[in-house]
């Protein structure tokens, strides 16, 4: 095992979770299986694969690991293809039945009935780069018009993936924050419609949407996991993306859901250069935190925690750590070259956080006992991209640990 894993500082919080009703009253059942039924019936939809993992399990020393790998969902290399797509066709059938005095249903949007319509809409958002080419694939699927804003730290090559789509897409200076900044300005200035996944007061459907959209991938998983005659049970835990909390938000309410009781045990993992979760976490309160330096995990390089996101990570979370960009590589390069043994898997960046700290927290003997990991855990965990960058997959496959 790469010695990075041993030496790593991880920064960990213990929280008691506050329970209540969240996990079912932010994003409901409803909400979950409305996404399901539309997402499943679009052209191209198949189950991405949940990866075992025994090789790395048995090498770390707990009893299984899972990983759900999300690098072929829809040729678009992310989960983010599940959330930005279906809550952009949820604003327009919302804004064309407004327009109609009718509710329209979105088969109909799919199908291209209101394609005039919709024509007329422009959808605008702020992304990282993975929800930005979800957004502009699922607008040029129904052809409304698309403007995306990315930073200054975004790759060249993961903006031109979202122009490839005909979407308008505006760098700014500045990080993802100012992004959102800017674009939430400029829709209002314009009338367009923004299509986010953070939430804000007054501002909460399309991320909702988006988290909806993401519960395909969960119920997937759990699916997987009840019908693997080796599993057949509920997860002990399960390691989680944070960035503005609604990957985690959206997988802890849908476990909630799902197993009830038995659900997992819910660890939010974020980089260290941007802490917003745990800070949140650590103060019991959402917290915004500047960006000082970007990750190398960008799609997680944000500085302020989703509103609704938050109120299911606090009713369901049990755990923030933060980890070292040091990490990312190794995990990276462990898994693309079967170091374990295991089934190959090409992983990008902001994918392997769950696994990095898990590894790393393997070999901190305190660490892994404050987390209940042992021989007898079943971990599942979220590779939420594929090779989005290539350059960047091949910087890393090469060696480099810094991009």
């Amino acid at each position: 095992m790469n010695k990075t894993f041993s030496t790593a500082t991880l920064q960990h919080i213990a929280t008691r979770p506050a329970g209540g009703d969240a996990a079912h009253r932010v994003i409901s059942k409803k909400d979950f299986a409305d996404a399901w039924a539309e997402i499943t019936a679009w052209q191209g939809y198949a189950p991405t694969p949940l990866v075992s993992l025994p090789g790395l399990a048995a090498q770390i020393g707990v009893g299984r690991i899972d990983y759900k790998h999300e690098g072929a969902r829809f040729g678009l290399g992310s989960f983010k293809a599940l959330g930005g797509a279906y809550a952009a066709m949820r604003v327009l059938q919302r804004e064309v039945s407004a327009r109609l005095g009718r509710t329209v249903s979105l088969e109909d949007i799919r199908k291209g009935v209101y394609a005039e319509a919709c024509s007329q809409i422009t959808l605008s958002s702020a992304t990282d780069g993975n929800h930005g080419r979800s957004l502009a694939w699922g607008c040029r699927r129904v052809g409304a018009p698309c403007r995306i804003y990315i930073h200054s730290e975004v790759s060249a090559v993961r903006a031109e993936a979202m122009r490839e789509f005909g979407a308008e897409v505006v760098r700014i200076d500045g990080d993802y924050d100012e992004s959102l900044r800017i674009c939430k300005a400029e829709a209002e200035e314009h009338g367009w419609f923004v299509v986010s996944d953070t939430s804000w007061q007054g501002y909460t459907d399309p991320p909702r949407d988006v988290m909806a959209g993401y519960g395909v991938m969960t119920r997937e998983a759990c699916e997987a996991c009840g019908a693997c005659e080796a599993l057949n049970t509920a997860p002990t835990h399960v390691f989680l993306q944070g960035g503005v909390g609604g990957l985690a938000a959206s997988v802890a309410g849908f476990l909630r859901q799902y197993w009830g009781d038995k659900a997992p045990r819910v660890i939010i993992v974020e980089p260290e250069l941007a802490p917003c979760l745990y800070e949140s976490a650590r103060q019991g309160t959402p917290i915004t935190v500047k960006i000082h330096e970007e990750t190398i995990m960008a799609g997680l390089s944000c500085g302020e925690p989703s509103a609704i996101a938050w109120e299911i990570l606090r009713a369901e979370a049990s755990d923030y750590i933060t980890i070292p960009d040091s990490l990312v590589a190794p995990t990276i390069r462990l898994l693309a070259n079967a170091e374990s043994g295991d089934e190959k898997v090409e992983a990008g960046e902001s994918a392997v956080a769950g696994l990095a700290t898990l590894i790393a927290a393997m070999q901190d003997a305190k660490l892994a006992s404050a987390l209940g990991l042992d021989q007898s855990a079943r971990i599942l965990l979220f590779g939420s991209e594929g090779i989005t960058d290539p350059a960047i997959f091949k910087a890393i496959m090469d060696g480099a640990n810094r991009i």
